[in-house]
């Protein structure tokens, strides 16, 4: 018997966790995809932990900071992450870069522990669970009946990855690992799903998934096609002003893919009504303030900020609100052959699960896309406003072309969800990026002072 099989049993006992609790609090702040950066872990807590494999622990833990009770509880804030631990004597070599460290008491004394996502051999091994539908404790597999999944792929883990993790398999299909757990169907499952039976080709449709059910319902990650060939968007964005070529063919051809998947949004979920513009601009003046109290430098402009959002409680209502991207720039968007597709549905993850699955203005989406073409133009020097001007034209006529209706005639929407995008995106390059907070504070003063 090896030392590791007392960890075949599918309770959960807390001693094992307080053998790792040391170590982890240690690495999870230094992966990318934690969100506590700014928060010192306080307290690391069991949720859930299954061997899927000998070797291979499957654990959610709830990473708590500073004690402080979350917003209608009594359970300390924090956030639930998903682990997949390798459990090792003598870990290969090769292994060396996702080692967390060596347990030094309990029953895990003596054994290496690693991030499993870098084993060869452990993420082949959770392929086999994909394709082979079933139960591992609270785990549930599950996958597409009509799809065949061909065995033996060689897997990869992805390096670009920041909120989630991804392997790639075969460059045949790619699995998205979601680190941050919380109740209820990810986007990135439910609505590329809707969208395949709606028969929409712009999103890459579920193959496999994997979800718990204990402590919650939670989705954990979804297989996909991987488009093998094709190119994101803001890869493609950066070569056109690298080589001084106008990328506006692409830009339009990129705005009719994004009507096209937001009309079949429309189709697949509910559709609210227009007018909620009041609540909308109350939120969007209620994270400004937020911001600028976790941001100085925007402090300044706040007064002009609140005008654009004052205006929105008047301005035309536009269209009504429905499911959208959520998330939507140059980096989700992928081009294949002649053809656009959008990919990562799973909105802003540092957002409630329930506001991420709400409806929205589709609005939303394109002002994220806007903002994307500025945040492309100012990556080389000197900066050229005019080419990310005529992208952001080119854009939006697109999208006029099949939606039916100008994102540019709806300058008072436009301008508010713009400045609620770049208020966002200045509170998270001050916290993860700061030598790029200058991008999105050079729109902040233009939508504050010149309005536009």
């Amino acid at each position: 018997m090896t030392k590791t099989a007392f960890l075949r049993p599918r309770s959960a006992p807390a001693e094992p966790m307080e053998s790792l609790a040391g170590l982890l609090r240690e690495w999870l702040p230094l992966q990318r995809w934690f969100a506590g950066k700014d928060r010192p872990v306080t307290d690391l807590g069991l949720l859930s932990m299954t061997e899927l494999f000998p070797g291979c622990l499957h654990l959610l833990v709830h990473a708590a900071h500073g004690g402080v009770p979350a917003p209608g509880g009594t359970t300390p804030a924090g956030d639930c992450y998903q682990l997949l631990l390798g459990v090792r004597e003598r870990p290969a070599p090769r292994l060396g870069k996702a080692l967390i460290g060596t347990v030094q008491e309990g029953r895990l004394a003596g054994l290496t522990v690693y991030d499993a996502l870098h084993d060869p051999r452990a993420a082949q091994l959770l392929l086999e669970r994909l394709r082979r539908p079933g139960a591992a404790g609270p785990l549930r597999f599950e996958n597409d009946a009509s799809q065949s999944l061909p065995a033996g792929l060689v897997p990869r883990l992805m390096t670009a990855e920041q909120s989630n993790s991804s392997l790639v398999y075969g460059d045949e299909y790619i699995l998205k690992l979601f680190r941050r757990i919380q109740p209820g169907v990810n986007p990135d499952l439910e609505v590329p799903g809707a969208l395949a039976r709606q028969g929409c080709h712009r999103v890459p449709a579920p193959v496999a998934w994997f979800r718990t059910t204990h402590p919650f319902k939670a989705t954990l990650g979804v297989l996909q096609p991987y488009l093998r060939d094709a190119a994101d968007g803001w890869t493609l964005a950066l070569d056109a002003l690298a080589s001084g070529d106008d990328f506006t063919a692409q830009a339009h051809a990129l705005g009719r893919a994004t009507a096209d998947v937001h009309l079949a949004l429309s189709s697949a979920f509910p559709v609210g009504e227009p007018g909620e513009n009041g609540r909308t601009a109350a939120a969007m003046t209620e994270r400004l303030t937020a911001a600028a109290h976790a941001v100085p430098a925007l402090q300044p402009f706040v007064p002009g900020l609140r005008s654009a959002f004052a205006a929105l409680a008047t301005c035309d209502a536009g269209p009504p609100a429905q499911r959208i991207h959520g998330d939507l720039h140059l980096g989700q968007v992928l081009r294949a052959g002649r053809e656009w597709f959008v990919i990562d549905f799973e909105g802003e993850p540092s957002r409630p699960l329930t506001e991420r699955r709400s409806a929205h203005s589709p609005v939303r989406d394109i002002a994220g896309m806007l903002r994307s073409f500025d945040y492309a133009a100012r990556q080389r020097r000197p900066w050229r406003p005019e080419w990310a001007r005529r992208c952001r034209e080119a854009y939006c006529a697109g999208y006029a072309v099949r939606a039916g209706w100008d994102p540019r005639k709806k300058h008072g929407l436009l301008r508010a969800y713009e400045t609620d995008r770049a208020v966002y995106e200045v509170l998270y390059e001050a916290r993860h990026r700061p030598d790029w907070l200058p991008v999105p504070m050079a729109a902040i003063e233009r939508l504050a002072v010149r309005g536009d």
